[in-house]
């Protein structure tokens, strides 16, 4: 191809632009001043604490499934080998969990969420997400959020792959939001006209739960 060309539209940079325009995924600031970085009430941690609900299911590569559902234009089923074959992403993000810690520059390799809808490319009318996880854990969000910028599917954490403690071997990470509804051992993302409470959700958490207005409890 010269270098006056230029190439054809793809699906991916069509439904991007789409989503721009639109002014669907627009959630506001990735990054803050170093002032506004830690989240009131929170503190600083070096480790990564480890939360489930009492079981951590061991799923091998092998068996592992992640389906794509719902308002969807394309219902989708992926192996991992179908996983990996999508276009890898890396970031770094702070993460935060609603139990008060949080944890600065975690290096994550993985599927940008962006990149995983355009393959199925959501439904004018879905506007929320429901997180199924291999534990049977749910979590639900804005599908806004879902395809923040720095959004990832996690496949790794610091180089080296993501372990089952931490929702290995692939979890969401969303993290403006608190990491409750950053699903580990991800099985299922449903899209959905209309939001549904979650696990936490229905257990009295915060339906939104944003760090720095201290969403935490239905009640804040």
């Amino acid at each position: 191809m010269s270098d006056d060309q230029t190439p054809a539209d793809s699906k991916l940079t069509t439904s991007k632009r789409r989503w721009a325009a639109e002014g669907k995924f627009l959630t506001g600031r990735i990054s803050r001043p170093e002032a506004e970085r830690l989240p009131p009430g929170q503190h600083l941690v070096k480790n990564w604490p480890v939360l489930d609900l009492g079981q951590q299911p061991v799923i091998s590569t092998e068996t592992w499934r992640l389906e794509v559902r719902g308002l969807v234009e394309t219902t989708r089923t992926l192996t991992w080998a179908d996983f990996q074959a999508i276009e890898q992403s890396t970031g770094v993000s702070d993460i935060h969990c609603v139990t008060t810690w949080s944890r600065y520059d975690n290096k994550w390799k993985g599927v940008s969420t962006r990149d995983l809808l355009d393959l199925a490319m959501p439904k004018p009318e879905a506007a929320y997400v429901m997180l199924t996880s291999y534990d049977g854990y749910t979590t639900n969000l804005p599908l806004a959020d879902f395809a923040a910028e720095d959004a990832i599917l996690a496949t790794a954490w610091e180089g080296l792959p993501l372990t089952p403690e931490h929702g290995g071997p692939m979890r969401l990470v969303v993290p403006h939001l608190y990491f409750w509804k950053s699903a580990k051992w991800l099985r299922r993302i449903e899209l959905m006209p209309a939001d549904q409470a979650g696990f936490w959700e229905k257990n009295g958490y915060h339906i939104y739960v944003d760090p720095w207005r201290e969403q935490r409890y239905s009640d804040d």
